[in-house]
């Protein structure tokens, strides 16, 4: 989905809601629920009555016209339970935000100092969410499974906790607070997955060519290549060497 003067609009508003509202009152990174799930919550259903809904045992981060919405950063196999009861009844949808561009802003826990922002040479990509996907891979061609990736500009706070000599190594993040909402993509069936193949994907390919294309470590790229294929959306046609050779089963729709 395209992003909307009034889309981004909306989530500069939520951002200062949420930025200066508790968290600036209790300081970054202290409630329990972190900076960027609060933002996405109110941005994507701002009524608060449907937050946090209870249902079957669980609770639903976003509960709408039937609808499940569930906002996951990471861990995506914690949503296997949740996922074997709301899909039996409901729509259900995964949230993913990715930084897509990052600065980093580092906090010295001895005095609390914090740093000026750097803003992080890596930039993040759509295909950044395979590795979660594969936690969760016997349910994406489920009909009622629905996945939504939001694409943001972020600051990430870290611990200058690290186990290497500058203390970055190792660090444990703190909080990321939004700045931008950048890219929207929705899927809803397994048959849209195509839509996160690179474009610059030669075809056939081998999975070393995926993750350079992708932006993925070659493990994270076959990991994706897993996931793709489990899916349909590519298929292996043979080996150039010792590399297995994949083909896209149908030509890549755009964003």
């Amino acid at each position: 989905m395209s992003i909307t003067r009034e889309d981004e609009v909306l989530f500069q508003t939520v951002c200062k809601q949420i930025i200066n509202g508790e968290q600036k009152k209790n300081g970054i990174g202290t409630l329990a629920e972190k900076t960027v799930h609060a933002v996405l919550k109110h941005y994507l259903v701002p009524k608060e009555q449907c937050h946090e809904i209870k249902c079957n045992g669980y609770v639903a981060d976003i509960m709408l016209d039937g609808e499940i919405m569930e906002i996951q950063t990471a861990q995506f196999n914690l949503l296997r339970k949740k996922l074997d009861v709301f899909l039996n009844e409901y729509d259900v949808t995964i949230v993913y935000p990715i930084p897509a561009i990052k600065w980093l802003i580092w906090i010295r826990e001895d005095t609390g100092e914090v740093t000026k922002r750097r803003k992080s040479n890596k930039y993040g990509s759509p295909c950044m969410v395979f590795p979660e996907l594969y936690k969760i891979k016997q349910y994406l061609d489920h009909p009622n499974f629905h996945l939504r990736l939001i694409l943001m500009e972020m600051e990430e706070f870290r611990l200058l906790n690290g186990w290497s000599e500058d203390k970055k190594r190792g660090s444990t993040r703190y909080d990321r607070i939004p700045i931008s909402l950048l890219e929207d993509i929705m899927i809803n069936t397994k048959d849209e997955y195509d839509i996160l193949l690179p474009e610059n994907l030669p075809d056939p390919f081998i999975s070393k060519e995926f993750g350079k294309a992708s932006g993925l470590s070659l493990k994270q790229g076959q990991t994706a290549l897993n996931v793709l294929c489990s899916l349909g959306t590519i298929q292996k046609v043979g080996k150039s060497g010792r590399w297995i050779q994949y083909a896209k089963t149908q030509k890549r729709r755009t964003i």
